[in-house]
């Protein structure tokens, strides 16, 4: 089973991630990857208040993200894995580990200089230029916040 989707999201785990995905997708484990993250205890603990009963978290930085990719592809447990936004989710991809793959973007919200593509996803052009270099690297790359919603392609995420 390994990794049944692969999500940016800037809440990390949350409402939508836990009973939209997780209802559709019945992972038993979330792997988030996140530097900051990965070094705070009473964060970390925090949103694993928010996972059901059975289901684990592990949170973890790049780095190791990058080394342990592999064998989470591999694995039997079904996993999400989560990023907070586009520069960690491309520094994973360029660990080589990833290609084939598909990356949801789930939840990136209005910021200075982002604009509006669709109510859940506003991108800058650094946004779009890490886009272009997901699909670089052989990524698929779509917009959906919920298994039911229609996915946005990556040529309307592109688009300026």
């Amino acid at each position: 089973m390994g990794i049944v989707l692969y999500r940016v999201d800037e809440r990390l785990i949350h409402g939508q991630v836990v009973i939209g995905w997780g209802g559709q997708l019945n992972p038993g484990r979330y792997l988030v990857v996140d530097d900051a993250l990965a070094a705070s205890d009473w964060e970390r603990e925090l949103y694993q208040l928010s996972l059901p009963e059975g289901v684990d978290a592990e949170f973890v930085t790049v780095e190791e993200a990058g080394r342990r990719l592999p064998a989470w592809q591999e694995e039997e447990v079904r996993s999400v894995l989560l990023t907070r936004n586009l520069e960690t989710m491309l520094r994973l991809a360029e660990t080589g580990q990833m290609e084939g793959t598909t990356v949801n973007l789930g939840g990136i919200h209005h910021a200075p200089g982002r604009r509006q593509v669709s109510p859940y996803l506003h991108l800058d052009s650094e946004d779009r230029r890490r886009l272009r270099r997901l699909h670089q690297l052989g990524l698929g790359v779509t917009g959906r916040d919920l298994p039911g919603s229609v996915r946005v392609s990556l040529e309307a995420l592109l688009k300026e």
